[in-house]
């Protein structure tokens, strides 16, 4: 009776051990769906607000953002460039940068 006990409670530990390891990795795959669906959430959103930003507003030729993204102005006369995740970023005038400076740079 002993000996079929024993069996039996390492039979049940192995069984909890290995649903623990299966929930760890029902964890990380979730965790890395989590990041792939962000990230292609965020390229979607930055494709759609440049692809509009040049339908509706000016490229502003000359100048480029902080690392080298295009200018539009809208018809406020505000100038933007849109970011990685598909944000806006509004600049002054003054921060805006020569893209000869910026070719420059990459070199």
């Amino acid at each position: 009776m002993k000996t079929s006990f024993k069996s039996l409670l390492v039979a049940g530990a192995m069984f909890c051990a290995a649903q623990s390891y299966a929930q760890s990795d029902v964890k990380k795959a979730e965790h890395g769906v989590g990041h792939a669906a962000t990230d292609v959430g965020h390229k979607t959103s930055e494709v759609a607000s440049k692809g509009s930003s040049a339908v509706i507003d000016k490229k502003y030729e000359g100048k480029c953002g902080p690392r080298g993204e295009t200018i539009y102005i809208n018809k406020k006369s505000q100038y933007y460039y849109v970011d990685k995740k598909g944000h806006r970023v509004y600049q002054k005038k003054s921060q805006l940068m020569d893209k000869k400076d910026m070719e420059h740079h990459k070199m």
